[in-house]
């Protein structure tokens, strides 16, 4: 009976701290805020050419963890894509998530409307490659929108 219970006890103990692991590798609303705030001065202190560049590099200064930064243009023309470079230059209008949301009309509609917000869609999370619901923050700076989101567990 002993045996048992101390196996059991491992387990819930080993479940735990995995769980809490993994939740500690998430980004955090706060920090989504940060990243981008901190991505609006390297702008300001770079230049758009330059900023762009490297918000689109996946091993750069603002990739952390599942967090990276996104920058598009007022049409929902990808500027800079943390995760997917492959993005950048394409007209992104008319995606929809795999709900059929139509999560980029939306974004440019909240923009154009406030200079912050938060989103709701659902994007594949880059850490699990698994299609996740996930909360973006956006700013408008100038004529551009800059966001970064964190994934909801």
């Amino acid at each position: 009976m002993k045996k048992g219970m101390m196996v059991a006890l491992v387990t819930l103990v080993m479940i735990l701290g995995a769980s809490m692991s993994f939740a500690a590798d998430a980004g955090t609303k706060e920090e989504a805020v940060a990243l981008v705030k901190k991505a609006v001065d390297y702008i300001k202190a770079n230049g758009r050419d330059k900023a762009y560049e490297e918000f689109s590099n996946p091993k750069g200064q603002f990739v952390d963890r599942d967090l990276y930064i996104v920058v598009y243009d007022m049409n929902a023309k990808c500027l800079a894509h943390g995760q997917k470079k492959s993005m950048v230059g394409k007209d992104l209008i008319d995606f929809k998530d795999v709900d059929g949301k139509e999560f980029m009309k939306e974004r440019v509609e909240l923009m154009k409307k406030n200079n912050t917000a938060w989103q709701d869609y659902k994007f594949m999370n880059p850490v699990t490659k698994k299609i996740e619901p996930k909360e973006m923050y956006l700013e408008k700076f100038e004529d551009v929108i800059v966001g970064a989101g964190v994934y909801k567990k």
